[in-house]
């Protein structure tokens, strides 16, 4: 085919650039990969004048995004504005509903809309391709939805927020509390305008939603996700990690168990040998197990302008070789909707607590694990002084439930100075 693959992209901020640079550094191996020319006709952004660091006097312009999607000329709408509803939200439905194919990194907006929004795309014989919307430039989605297609998956877990791992191992490797890195990081520019979307586990959480949609064959259900952020790790909780052997990371886990779709995003200790817990920095990585190939490690950048941009011109690729896959690998009428598991799988538990140094205050918070039907594994007491003692507790296996009974018996003791800290230890 020599017909030109004409794109409107809406939003030239970094992903949006990156976009617009490979098009332009490479429109013969485009051309040659793909089978036909691919090329941008016209774009939208909130400012006309702003320096970009790219030319785009050739493309038409569009002060308002949504009138790409009615361009007679724009066969493929890529959108990189960002947000679960508002403008990208319009855009993409205008888009589908005008018979135009979509390509997007928006997570929100698949998390909240995706289930619909595939539907539609199905009804009107378009493509709607999202990988750059999960780990930036690893393409997890394209290994889910074809290299693993005859797999039953089994699991999916994976870091996937660089800004919470740079976080977490630049806490390890300098010493410094969580305070004093949130600020480096903000001040580096790596937290979303809401630092809480990255920090409180919300921008992964999206991210693996919509790969446990593609894994299990279920519709996407973010809203029953279980979040914790990392505001609550502290360097005390690193150091004392690191010498049990563990990393804590920032851990996503999805897998259908026999009470239903069980997905978590929340602080976990990973052993420091797997491939999980050496990572470091704002580096991505997601875990696959398949019954047939086993497990499966993909690492690789999470952001930026480049890998993002190389996922968002991979999906533009498959269409313009008019390889056509359902929007979460299956047709979106068959995604099942599985009850979410409230009750998550047994693992080993983390616990660190802070005692008043009084005659019986250990007992009680023993007594207080027993009666929740949690065993102990082991247990070590610090230095302290003559006040308050601090306390770690690892356990035999026990659920979330079991846990959270554990820590309501623990305010009913007496002994208790502050709140508790709990972490699963994930069996990776």
């Amino acid at each position: 085919m020599t017909t030109p693959l004409r794109l409107g992209i809406a939003g030239l901020g970094t992903v949006g650039i990156g976009v617009v640079k490979i098009v332009q550094a490479h429109p013969e191996l485009l051309a040659r990969r793909g089978g036909r020319p691919v090329e941008i006709v016209a774009v939208s952004a909130s400012s006309r004048t702003k320096n970009r660091g790219a030319d785009i006097s050739a493309y038409a312009w569009e002060d308002d995004p949504v009138q790409l999607a009615r361009r007679d000329d724009v066969d493929l709408v890529v959108e990189l504005i960002g947000g679960e509803n508002g403008v990208a939200k319009a855009l993409v439905e205008t888009a589908l509903k005008n018979g135009k194919d979509v390509v997007t990194a928006n997570k929100a907006l698949l998390s909240h809309h995706g289930n619909a929004l595939a539907a539609l795309a199905e009804s009107k014989g378009r493509s709607l391709r999202f990988e750059a919307a999960v780990a930036g430039g690893i393409p997890v989605i394209k290994a889910l939805t074809e290299g693993l297609a005859g797999n039953a998956i089994k699991r999916v877990m994976g870091v996937m927020n660089g800004t919470c791992n740079y976080i977490l191992t630049r806490m390890e490797s300098a010493r410094l509390p969580y305070d004093v890195v949130f600020e480096e990081a903000r001040k580096l520019g790596y937290l979303e305008a809401d630092p809480n979307l990255d920090v409180g586990g919300i921008d992964a959480g999206h991210k693996l939603s919509l790969l446990s949609a593609i894994a299990f064959g279920t519709r996407v259900d973010f809203d029953s996700m279980v979040l914790q952020g990392i505001g609550s790790v502290s360097i005390d909780d690193i150091q004392l990690a690191r010498d049990m052997g563990f990393s804590i990371k920032l851990l996503g886990v999805a897998q259908m168990t026999g009470r239903g779709l069980e997905q978590r995003m929340t602080p976990c200790l990973v052993p420091e040998t797997h491939p999980l817990g050496q990572l470091q920095g704002g580096t991505n990585m997601v875990v696959i197990e398949g019954d047939s190939v086993g497990q499966i490690v993909l690492r690789g950048a999470g952001a930026g302008e480049g890998p993002t941009a190389s996922a968002v011109m991979g999906d533009v690729m498959d269409i313009a070789r008019g390889i056509t896959i359902p929007t979460f690998g299956q047709p979106a009428e068959t995604l099942a909707q599985a009850p979410a598991a409230v009750v998550s799988t047994g693992a080993p538990w983390y616990l660190r607590m802070t005692l008043l140094d009084k005659p019986g205050a250990l007992a009680k918070i023993a007594t207080a694990l027993g009666d929740s039907g949690i065993s102990i594994d082991r247990m070590r007491q610090y230095s302290h002084d003559d006040a308050h003692a601090p306390v770690l507790i690892v356990t035999h296996k026990a659920t979330s439930d079991d846990i959270a009974m554990a820590l309501e018996r623990f305010e009913g003791t007496g002994v208790l100075v502050g709140e508790p800290v709990a972490m699963r230890i994930e069996e990776v």
